[in-house]
Order: structure tokens, then C-alpha cells, then sequence
């Protein structure tokens, strides 16, 4: 088991899923990088990492490529290039990856950089009331999942559910429940 006051969740701050990820680290006393930058709206404000344009530049993606990647389009706006740069940032600094929402029929999620960075990608899927992992190019779905890094990115929809909610919850405590 870990000892959160060893750990640091990488996450974005933004509503839903991060919100409830950082309310969660902070009431077990696990530190917090929320990666931002101008202009983005963001609901945690604690440990607030605000990227320079700079930094920004430093992971920057293809939106072509990311549309092939996860079968759809996406805008082109530059504020939209900032959130996956910043996303980017987020799953670099972790050793794996938690992300609550949907697993999509392509079998693509939100943090497909994870796949790509080869790092451990935990997925809790809303609508099967479910926690995922990918093993071996497949999701496996799993029962009680732990946190098993010290260093860990969380991610997700902004429309976290009551299950979602649940399902985080219950994540720490048996990740750090003494």
C-alpha cells in the first residue's frame, strides 16, 4: 500500500472528473500538480502549475494524427491544441494513468497517449459501471483496482456520475487506506 504523503496526482483541475480526483488527494494528503495555462477555466486551484507557451510547445501533437488515432475530428482551434498539450504534460509526469468516463466502441479513451507512452491505463467505464485495464492491447476488465504509483495522472469526463464519483472514492480508499 502507498503512503500518500509519497504521492503526487498529475491532473488538470478541470471540471468533473479532475475536480473529483483533487478533492480526493487532498483529503487523503496527497500533493497536487494541476497543469494550466492562460485563458484555461480550470476548478482546482490548489498546486495550479500554469505552462508557458514555451512548455506548451514542448508537447506538441498533430491534431491530424490525433484524429486518425482516436477515429474522429477534432477542431483545430488553438485553444483546443492547448488542452492536449496540457494533457500531454499531465500523462508525461505520471507513472500511470486513471480516467473515468467511457470506453468508446474503437476501444479508444481520453488518455490514448497513455497507450502510446506505454504507461499503465486504468479506466473506469460510466456506462458499464466498470474498471478497465489495458493489458496487452485489450481491456481487462478488473474488480478492485489499487493505485500502484506514486506518481499518478488522473483524467476524465466533465460529467462525472454518482457511480464515477463511487468508483474514485473507493479507489483510495484501497490505495491508501491504512
Amino acid at each position: 500500500m502507498l503512503d500518500p504523503k509519497q504521492c503526487v496526482l498529475f491532473s488538470g483541475g478541470a471540471a468533473g472528473t479532475e475536480q473529483f480526483f483533487g478533492a480526493q488527494a487532498e483529503a487523503w494528503g496527497i500533493e497536487e500538480v494541476n497543469y494550466s495555462f492562460d485563458g484555461h477555466q480550470i476548478e482546482r486551484k490548489r498546486g495550479v502549475r500554469v505552462l508557458t507557451p514555451e512548455e506548451l510547445a514542448l508537447k506538441d501533437v498533430s491534431l491530424t494524427y490525433v484524429s486518425r488515432l482516436m477515429g474522429r475530428e477534432f477542431t483545430k482551434a488553438p485553444l483546443f491544441r492547448k488542452v492536449l498539450q496540457s494533457i500531454c504534460w499531465q500523462v508525461s509526469s505520471g507513472q500511470e494513468v486513471g480516467v473515468v468516463g467511457n470506453i468508446q466502441p474503437d476501444h479508444t479513451v481520453k488518455a490514448e497517449f497513455a497507450k502510446i507512452c506505454n504507461k499503465p491505463l486504468l479506466v473506469f467505464d460510466q456506462d458499464q459501471d466498470s474498471w478497465f485495464r489495458w493489458i496487452n492491447d485489450v481491456w481487462t476488465k478488473v474488480e478492485e483496482p489499487v493505485i500502484e504509483h506514486s506518481h499518478f495522472t488522473a483524467t476524465g469526463t466533465r460529467f462525472l456520475e454518482a457511480n464515477g464519483r463511487k468508483a474514485i472514492s473507493d479507489l483510495f480508499a484501497r490505495s491508501f487506506n491504512r
